[in-house]
């Protein structure tokens, strides 16, 4: 038990790079944490991911399946990924403090765990045909819109993993807390080792 959840710690810390995005480093537990309870890719996705955040598994494969966005279209979709991939990436370099500690501050658990389970159920909506490294800078491999049913399989293992997660960080139990976080660390992993490139700034 204790070297899956090593490992899945070292999963998730390089949430922090999700998409190849830069992160900032945490000076704080609660410095990465939004003081608006809205994510901030939240306030800015447009009517499409929205709509397909709501819908989830079987929207990811009909997103994708899509006629292309506009190009417009497409980077303001792009842009709001990015966002929410690189705050779900501080989030998790926060947890991974906090659960590989000594004792987790729960407030601060839930509070990321929250975030995280609310972008992972936005991000059906992030990656619509249209939006590869064809059309601007990205880490989100083409390989995503070429395997659309294994990549909308993956992304909802990750959004079951980031609820199961959530509940265990209401809960507040230690142990559960541990064991659903290497549980989303996995999940994260089976992804990028497929769909995400690394990308040089």
């Amino acid at each position: 038990m204790r070297l899956r959840f090593v490992a899945a710690s070292c999963a998730c810390v390089s949430l922090a790079a999700c998409g190849g995005w830069k992160s900032g480093q945490a000076n704080s537990a609660q410095g990465n944490i939004s003081q608006d309870s809205r994510p901030p890719a939240t306030g800015r996705a447009s009517a499409v991911t929205n709509a397909a955040a709501t819908n989830g598994m079987a929207t990811n494969a009909m997103v994708m399946l899509a006629v292309p966005l506009a190009k417009n279209q497409a980077l303001h979709v792009m842009q709001v990924r990015h966002e929410g991939m690189e705050t779900i990436g501080k989030n998790m370099k926060v947890l991974t403090r906090q659960v590989t500690g000594g004792s987790p501050d729960t407030g601060v658990v839930r509070a990321s765990a929250a975030q995280i389970a609310n972008l992972s159920r936005q991000a059906s909506g992030w990656f619509p045909a249209g939006t590869g490294p064809n059309v601007g800078k990205t880490g989100a491999k083409p390989d995503i819109w070429q395997n659309p049913q294994d990549f909308s399989a993956k992304l909802h293992n990750f959004q079951l993993a980031a609820q199961a997660f959530n509940a265990a960080a209401a809960s507040g139990d230690t142990n559960a807390i541990r064991a659903k976080f290497a549980d989303l660390g996995g999940a994260c992993k089976a992804c990028h080792d497929k769909y995400r490139s690394e990308m040089h700034h």
